[in-house]
């Protein structure tokens, strides 16, 4: 059955590995009869910085308000980011700040400690790169940017299952490793 994609690249540079991955993810999506929508967020133009928090309403720039919409419209959402010092590059944390909002992404209840996932219905696929041994990231580091993306982002909005590839150490791996690691993802893409 045809899903609606989003896919999301949060490295700030369309000429990475990230970018490559993503690109992979995309084309075999589409081959497989996929609907795609793609926004590599180092290419949009919106200010990273959530100003005052909560307390105001900081209006959405055009390319913000773009790739909302096409959080909307999916029913699959692919981020594709690298993981610098222990999480996601600030760009990506930007992006999640001006757009995972209240009234969007969740909506706190009154006299509650509980809230309201507004993005269920809705699963996702983390394609993460590192330079780090994924065996070290996830046993001596325990894996902090993969539990603040999945559990206090994505399925703290609804979001899930979540799934997640990490891929490294990207730093010395072999042009055969990156192969394999680019029909892994195609792979990913075609089994959904």
């Amino acid at each position: 059955m045809p899903r609606k994609i989003t896919v999301i690249l949060g490295h700030p540079d369309s000429d990475s590995f990230c970018a490559a991955l993503a690109n992979a993810y995309c084309e075999a999506a589409q081959m497989a009869g996929h609907e795609l929508r793609y926004h590599a967020l180092g290419s949009l133009h919106f200010d990273p910085v959530l100003h005052k928090g909560y307390k105001g309403i900081q209006a959405l720039e055009p390319d913000l308000e773009t790739v909302k919409d096409s959080i909307v419209w999916a029913d699959h959402l692919v981020f594709v980011y690298p993981i610098w010092w222990g999480a996601m590059p600030a760009l990506l944390k930007g992006f999640i700040d001006r757009v995972f909002l209240p009234g969007f992404a969740f909506r706190y209840r009154k006299n509650s400690p509980l809230w309201d996932r507004l993005l269920a219905g809705r699963s996702a696929h983390l394609l993460v790169t590192m330079d780090t041994p994924p065996w070290y990231f996830r046993w001596v580091y325990k894996m902090p940017g993969h539990h603040q993306m999945k559990k206090t982002i994505l399925e703290f909005s609804g979001i899930k299952p979540v799934k997640i590839l990490s891929l490294g150490p990207v730093r010395t791996a072999s042009p055969v490793q990156r192969k394999k690691w680019l029909e892994k993802t195609r792979a990913l893409a075609r089994s959904l």
